[in-house]
This record gives C-alpha cells, sequence and structure tokens, in this order.
C-alpha cells in the first residue's frame, strides 16, 4: 500500500527531524535571534560549558549538536541514566589522546545530567576546568537545585523557553512536506482544528507533538487505504493519537516552586479563581494532594491567623477529609479549603509577631523569668520568692491583672499587633478595652 508508513525500520519523526544547522532550528528568539547571545557565541566558533535547561521538546539536544558541528568538536553523548564515573574515565582517555594527536576537542553532551549524584558531577570538574572536555548538559529541572555549586560555577546557564505556537506550527508543517525525512510522500493535510488541537496538546513540546502527529498520520493511513487523494488528519485522530495530555512539571524542581508559589499567592491575594486553577495545575501534574493540603494549613496560619479563626478549622477537617476518602472525592474536600481560605479575611499580625518574637529571643538572650510568676514548688524556692506577689487573675472582678509577664528588660514590649480585619478586629478592641481598664486602675 503506497500510503502506508514503514514499519520499525525508521526512527521517530522527532529524531528524523532534528535540525542540523541554526538555520533551520525553530524556537528560542531570545537566545538565536541575530546577535542574540547564543547566536553570536557560536558564530564566533568558540564557547564555553554550557548547561541547557529547559522543559521537555525545545531543543537541547539538537542545540548541543549543532553547536559541536560548528566548533568542529568531537560530539560524545553521555546519559546520566545509563552511564557513571566508569564511562567518564573512559571518555576523557579518549578525549585526551584526540587532542593530543588532532588538536580536536571532545564536546560531551550529559543529557539529564540533574540525575547525576555530588560525586559523579565532582569527576567532570578537572577535566572541565583543563580544557579537556567541552561539557554541555541537558536538565529539564533548575540547575541551582540539582548541579553542584563548583561545576555550575565552571558553565553558562542557557535557559530554554516552551515552544512558541508558532514555532510549532512550522514544525509540524515541515513534517507533512518533508519527503526525505518527514511525512512528505503519504500525502497528508491536517485540518485547521486538527492543527490548532496538536499545537495546543504539544504544549509548547516539539517532540510530543512530532510523535502524536506520527501516530495520528499511521492511524489516518490504515484508514485511508490506496486512494490516490490526500488522507486528512482531523481533531478526532490527534486526540485519538495524544490519548492524554501530560502537563509540564517537576514534583522536587522550579516548577514545584513556581507553582505552589502561584497558588498561595493566589490566596493571599483573595482571589478563589487564580487559587482553583493552581490547585488543580499541581493535582493534574501529580503533587501529592497531602502536601498541598500541609501548605493550605501553614496559609490559614500565616495569612489568614485570628482574621478568621475557623480558616485553621477548615484546613485540618479538608485534610482529615481527604485522607478518609482519598482521591478523587476526597479531593473536592481540599478545593472546598483552597475556596474558604482565598475568600477570608487576611491577616499575618501572629505570623509577624512569632518572627518579632523569635528575633527578639535571639537578640536578648536567656532573660530571667520574673520572680512573681515563678512557681514555688519547694519550701526553698517560696523562700527564696518565687511566686511572691502573683496576683490571681479569676480573683478580679474583671479576670483582669496589672503585672508584667515579660522579664523586666522587656516590660510594656507589645509583639502581637492585631489588625481591623475579620474576627481579628474583636480581638484588637478586647485588648484595647483591656488596656483601658488596667491603665485606668493606676491613676
Amino acid at each position: 500500500m503506497a500510503n502506508q508508513l514503514p514499519l520499525r525500520e525508521q526512527s521517530p519523526l522527532a529524531e528524523r527531524l532534528r535540525p542540523e544547522r541554526l538555520d533551520d532550528f525553530f524556537g528560542q528568539h531570545h537566545l538565536l535571534g541575530p546577535g542574540k547571545f547564543l547566536h553570536s557565541l557560536v558564530s564566533s566558533g568558540s564557547i564555553p560549558s554550557l548547561i541547557f535547561w529547559g522543559p521537555p521538546g525545545t531543543g537541547k539536544t539538537s542545540l548541543a549538536k549543532i553547536i559541536a558541528r560548528r566548533i568542529g568538536g568531537h560530539f560524545v553523548f553521555f546519559s546520566a541514566v545509563l552511564s557513571g564515573v566508569k564511562e567518564i574515565r573512559e571518555i576523557v582517555a579518549t578525549a585526551r589522546e584526540r587532542l593530543a594527536t588532532s588538536k580536536q576537542q571532545t564536546v560531551l553532551f550529559v543529557d539529564e545530567i540533574h540525575r547525576f549524584n555530588k560525586s559523579q558531577q565532582d569527576a567532570f570538574l578537572p577535566h572541565v576546568e583543563n580544557g579537556v572536555l567541552k561539557l554541555l548538559g541537558a536538565t529539564t529541572e533548575n540547575p541551582s537545585f540539582q548541579v553542584i555549586a563548583p561545576l555550575l560555577s565552571r558553565c553558562r546557564v542557557i535557559v530554554l523557553e516552551p515552544l512558541q505556537d508558532e514555532d510549532l506550527l512550522k514544525i509540524f508543517r515541515r513534517a507533512l512536506t518533508d519527503s526525505e525525512k518527514g511525512l512528505g510522500k503519504h500525502n497528508l493535510d491536517l485540518t485547521d482544528e486538527a492543527e490548532a488541537l496538536l499545537v495546543e496538546l504539544a504544549d509548547g513540546d516539539a517532540r510530543r507533538g512530532l510523535t502524536i502527529l506520527e501516530v495520528a498520520a499511521t492511524l489516518t493511513l490504515q484508514q485511508h487505504g490506496d486512494q490516490d487523494t490526500a488522507a486528512v488528519l482531523t481533531a478526532e485522530i490527534i486526540a485519538e493519537a495524544a490519548q492524554k495530555k501530560t502537563l509540564r512539571y517537576d514534583k522536587r524542581g522550579e516548577e514545584h516552586f513556581n507553582l505552589i508559589s502561584a497558588l498561595h499567592k493566589s490566596l493571599r491575594d483573595s482571589d478563589p479563581d487564580g487559587a482553583l486553577y493552581w490547585f488543580y495545575r499541581m493535582i493534574e501534574g501529580g503533587e501529592d494532594p497531602l502536601y498541598i493540603s500541609r501548605r493550605l494549613t501553614r496559609f490559614a496560619a500565616e495569612d489568614i491567623g485570628l482574621a478568621d479563626p475557623q480558616a485553621l478549622v477548615q484546613a485540618n477537617a479538608g485534610r482529615s477529609a481527604f485522607q478518609a476518602l482519598g482521591p478523587p472525592e476526597g479531593l473536592l474536600a481540599l478545593a472546598q479549603v483552597v475556596v474558604y481560605l482565598a475568600t477570608a479575611p487576611k491577616s499575618n499580625a501572629v505570623y509577624a509577631a512569632a518572627n518579632e518574637a523569635t528575633a527578639l529571643i535571639a537578640k536578648t538572650g536567656s532573660l530571667p523569668v520574673p520572680m512573681h510568676i515563678r512557681n514555688a514548688t519547694t519550701g526553698l524556692m517560696k523562700q527564696l520568692g518565687y511566686g511572691k506577689g502573683y496576683r490571681y487573675a479569676h480573683d478580679d472582678k474583671d479576670a483582669l491583672v496589672s503585672q508584667t509577664h515579660l522579664p523586666e528588660e522587656l516590660a510594656g514590649r507589645i509583639l502581637y499587633r492585631p489588625t481591623n480585619r475579620g474576627y481579628e478586629a474583636l480581638v484588637k478592641d478586647r485588648l484595647e478595652k483591656w488596656r483601658t481598664i488596667l491603665k485606668s486602675r493606676e491613676q
């Protein structure tokens, strides 16, 4: 059948279409546009060691190969998943020999460099330092979390961004028209709806989009048979080929911190819509709901406090409900907590008071407890004045007594300053009333 794709003898479409020159590379305009940093660097023919940091399918490996070719280096692909220190030693020995005999530098591309542990990363250091190796690393996770500082200081970090829609469209259209490396010889068309869906499902990842496109092409050609007309890829076929969209998310790296920060700030700014969106972005990305629940509990104490004492109760109740029900039903309980916290009055007065108290203790040290509020548990302690002068609050008609509870050096110091928001306004009024009563008794 003329339209059938060859079976298994060819590499994946994404690999076949990998660009070999900068002119064929789509995306990363902030790095590769005329006059931009990486474009100028590669054009000069000399580069430092680099670490490419960006989401999957944004061109990290392709750029490394293009750079190695442009500077005339010998390209060696090294997988942090499959290789270790032994292989590094072998590569270094060969690189030294090549440099001595042919003056050609070895460009070592380390895929998923974040998967190396500290000792494995240490093994690169002397060889990067003395120039035996030109290191090009690739990582989807923030290098500042995953790459050791000495190695990081010897490399320039290049940040790649998710591909823009127009760049993805160029890649997909090239795949459909390129007869040598792509699908051009199969006479395929893509409807506007299918094209838009493919871009959406790719989510900035060219490899993901090309994989979906290749599967969709196979399904379409199987249905189309030997007809002379073009085989049309529909949105339904694209959706079938994709099965399920996987969101970009790394539970231990930067995107984890980005999303929890977005959730926290949406809650603080009293935006339930933003808070719900980021909550479910984390859930759909595979985050542990109990981690989010712990952060919601912290938020209730840190950003709401006594402005709404029920916030902490709601946060704990939501956690208990999730633990009892599990997903997916239990997620609704956490979503309820998200909305409650977002719409509750806000106060960080308790949080600020806690920070001020710890800072004060760090500054003043172990000041002694005032004698009148010490407990005289023995006769000797009573003789020494422990508890002397203590006034029992319940003996007063207002349950108020005028006595200090801070060390003498800090007498009169105020740490907790309630706001006028929510329930905390009542607390503020109450404290002011008590202080007025006590002050009047001193006159």
